[in-house]
C-alpha cells in the first residue's frame, strides 16, 4: 500500500481536469511499471493505492519518482506555476497478511467517504470503488466490504 503527500498538505490538484491528470498517469505508470493496481484512490492533496508488485518490488521508488515528476510538471503547466515542490514524500507498507490486505483494500476504495468527498465511494469518480464493484464478484466485494478499516494506522491527516 503506498500513500503520497502534496507538500506543505496544499491543494495543487483541485478540480476535475487536475484530479483527471493525477489518476490517469498513475494508472498509466502503474501498468508500465509492472504494478497492478487493485484500489487506488487520489485527492487534491494525497492519494493511496493497493497494488501487486512485480517481481522485482524495488522498481516502485523508480514508479513513484516518476509518477511525482510527470504530475508535477503537467499540475504546474496546468496552473502556470513553471517551478513549484508539489510533492512531499511517499509512506509504502508490505502487506504480507491477509486480513490486512483485505482491510486496506476497504480503507482505500472507502477513501472518498473518509473524506466526506461522497456519501458512497463508487459515486467518487477517481477512486477505484465503482470500477471494483463491476468486474469483481459481488461475493468477493461484500467480503471485502465487511473488513473493519477505523483501528488502521495510515497516514490520511490531509
Amino acid at each position: 500500500m503506498v500513500t503520497a503527500g502534496t507538500y506543505h498538505k496544499d491543494h495543487f490538484f483541485r478540480g476535475d481536469d487536475a484530479l483527471d491528470v493525477l489518476e490517469s498517469t498513475l494508472l498509466r505508470l502503474a501498468k508500465q511499471y509492472g504494478w497492478q493496481l487493485e484500489a487506488w484512490a487520489v485527492f487534491s492533496n494525497h492519494y493511496h493505492f493497493v497494488g501487486r508488485s512485480p517481481a522485482n518490488a524495488e522498481s516502485l521508488r523508480e514508479f513513484i519518482t516518476h509518477l511525482h515528476a510527470d504530475t508535477a510538471r503537467k499540475i504546474n503547466k496546468l496552473n502556470n506555476e513553471p517551478v513549484r515542490k508539489v510533492w512531499h514524500n511517499f509512506w509504502d507498507t508490505r502487506l504480507t497478511f491477509e486480513r490486512s490486505y483485505l482491510a486496506r483494500l476497504n480503507y482505500v476504495h472507502q477513501n472518498p467517504v473518509h473524506h466526506q468527498l461522497a456519501p458512497v465511494a463508487n459515486q467518487y469518480r477517481w477512486c477505484s470503488a465503482a470500477w471494483f464493484e463491476r468486474t469483481c464478484p459481488p461475493a468477493t466485494v461484500k467480503m471485502v466490504y465487511t473488513f473493519k478499516s477505523d483501528q488502521l494506522t495510515v497516514p490520511d491527516d490531509f
